[in-house]
């Protein structure tokens, strides 16, 4: 394909507004415009699309494995490339793979797997997201509780020192193992600060925010729940309104309607986005896996532990898409947004990521109207074609 093309055919969601009888025109990797069909630069070549949406790639910021690897059992390059490559066919085009709490030399090897992607320039890697191991037992999910432990001065330089290699570094900590001095020192030296796996009450939750914490780590699940006279870390989230929050929907982790009166009460201008906190299983046939050497299960669109405990989700983007549209009722633009622009703002790329406008990443899903995946480009590169 020309480093210079037009798709044509297809209304187009510019993650604002739709445009009809519109061309996206893409140059060097870039989106250059949206023009009216009738008005493509001459010498570009048009990409017919037959139909159906054309709408920016999805952006996930919490991705444990795909392709029947996990971060965590292979914290390597090749391991990175391979997660991108399974979430890829399923809308997301920019991913944060997730490491999940565990000993400081494979925390090591993560960061180094991850600088390297980063300077190699893996097409859909975005970062990473350190998901502990500063978490609370309490509320540990499928986290190895011999594993969590508070941040020390090292942790903290080390994540510091990591941000400086990686276009984004995402930590999921809780109050109940870092103090609000610490995410200060995490927040001024730009890594963005989830508060999750925690007992938090509301005030703690409060306290973290006002030091720099901007987002909630799958919302609803881990935390502490809103009560009559505690609101907890989901009512934190819900009623700050600098705080962001990743969402679990696949109708396991959260319930419909739970999920509804979370988007009615979120105060702004922070939002809930979608989060697919997938595993080894993307992409896959397998049923079942290993994660700090305990075996989860795949069964009945869910992933758990021996004792139930549910472990990650079975969960692809453009299914999470389709979940909270058709079933929570969510209107088709905000849906997207949710997967897109909304994760995009909450790491501070949404000027390159998650909508189209000139110079942002030609990240493009090109979508049926049934919202089946169609085509998809990263960079201006089309990495999956529906067979």
């Amino acid at each position: 394909m020309s480093d210079c093309f037009a798709l044509t055919g297809a209304r187009i969601f510019d993650g604002d507004n739709w445009h009809d009888n519109a061309a996206l025109v893409v140059r060097d990797g870039l989106v250059e415009a949206i023009v009216p069909a009738g008005a493509i630069p001459s010498g570009v070549g048009h990409v017919e699309t037959n139909g159906g949406l054309l709408v920016p790639g999805f952006v996930d910021l919490q991705v444990n494995g795909g392709g029947g690897v996990m971060l965590n059992d292979h914290p390597d390059v090749a391991s990175i490339e391979t997660i991108c490559r399974a979430h890829a066919p399923f809308g997301t085009t920019a991913l944060l793979p997730t490491l999940i709490t565990d000993t400081p030399a494979i925390t090591a090897a993560a960061i180094a797997a991850g600088a390297e992607a980063a300077r190699q320039k893996l097409p859909g890697f975005l970062g990473l997201h350190m998901e502990g191991p500063h978490l609370s037992i309490a509320r540990k999910g499928a986290h190895d509780p011999a594993l969590i432990r508070p941040m020390t001065d090292q942790d903290q330089a080390a994540l510091i020192a990591a941000r400086q290699k990686l276009p984004v570094l995402l930590t999921t900590v809780a109050p109940e193992s870092v103090t609000p001095a610490r995410v200060s020192a995490l927040t001024e030296a730009r890594v963005v600060v989830s508060l999750g796996h925690s007992d938090t009450g509301y005030a703690d939750a409060s306290s973290f925010a006002e030091a720099g914490a901007s987002v909630v780590t799958h919302l609803f699940n881990a935390m502490s729940q809103i009560g009559n006279r505690e609101p907890g870390l989901v009512g934190a989230a819900i009623d700050i309104g600098t705080l962001s929050a990743g969402l679990i929907a696949d109708g396991i982790h959260v319930h419909p309607a739970s999920i509804k009166i979370a988007l009615d009460a979120k105060q702004g201008p922070a939002r809930i986005f979608l989060v697919t906190d997938a595993m080894a299983t993307i992409g896959t046939d397998m049923n079942s896996f290993t994660l700090n050497g305990r075996t989860i299960y795949r069964k009945d669109g869910s992933l758990r532990l021996a004792d139930g405990t549910l472990a990650g989700a079975d969960l692809d983007m453009i299914s999470a898409v389709r979940f909270i549209h058709r079933v929570v009722g969510v209107e088709l633009s905000e849906a997207l947004r949710m997967a897109s622009l909304y994760p995009a703002q909450a790491v501070g790329q949404s000027h390159r990521l998650g909508r189209f406008a000139n110079g942002t990443a030609a990240d493009i899903v090109a979508l049926s109207d049934a919202l089946d995946i169609r085509h998809v480009w990263i960079d201006g590169q089309r990495v999956f074609e529906a067979g």
